[in-house]
């Protein structure tokens, strides 16, 4: 089980690594796109997300610190969730993309929670002497 726990940690930090960068390689795109969403200060905004996106995924890809990146997750989570991807606000044709981001996030979010309830030191955490 320690093996699939580490396994699942890789790909969980490096999904969220991936998408902070992303954060900062398509920061004019996704400012526009949070302008369009009415986020206030929206580079600044795409910015902090990107940043909180990274520590999230740095700290469980490495088993180190997992309660400050699950509390980087949910304050990007929570309002990413509501004001990107609110799709009772918007046309049919934005409908089913918007709900699957929406329910997405929330999948994330309660996945991100979940990292709460494992004991720590994390099997091959940085730092750990616990193989």
């Amino acid at each position: 089980m320690n093996i699939a726990f580490f396994v699942g940690r890789l790909i969980v930090g490096a999904y969220y690594i991936y998408n902070g960068l992303n954060h900062f390689i398509k920061l004019g795109q996704l400012t526009e796109y949070a302008k369009f969403k009415g986020v206030p200060m929206p580079q600044i905004a795409v910015m902090g997300a990107g940043v909180l996106l990274l520590v999230g995924g740095f700290t469980i890809l490495l088993g180190k610190f997992p309660e400050i990146g699950v509390v980087a997750l949910v304050l990007f989570l929570v309002p990413v969730t509501f004001m990107m991807h609110n799709f009772w606000t918007v046309g049919e044709e934005m409908r089913i993309a918007e709900t699957v981001n929406f329910t997405k996030n929330l999948a994330l979010l309660g996945s991100a929670l979940m990292f709460l309830a494992i004991h720590e030191p994390w099997f091959l955490s940085l730092g750990s002497s616990k193989k």
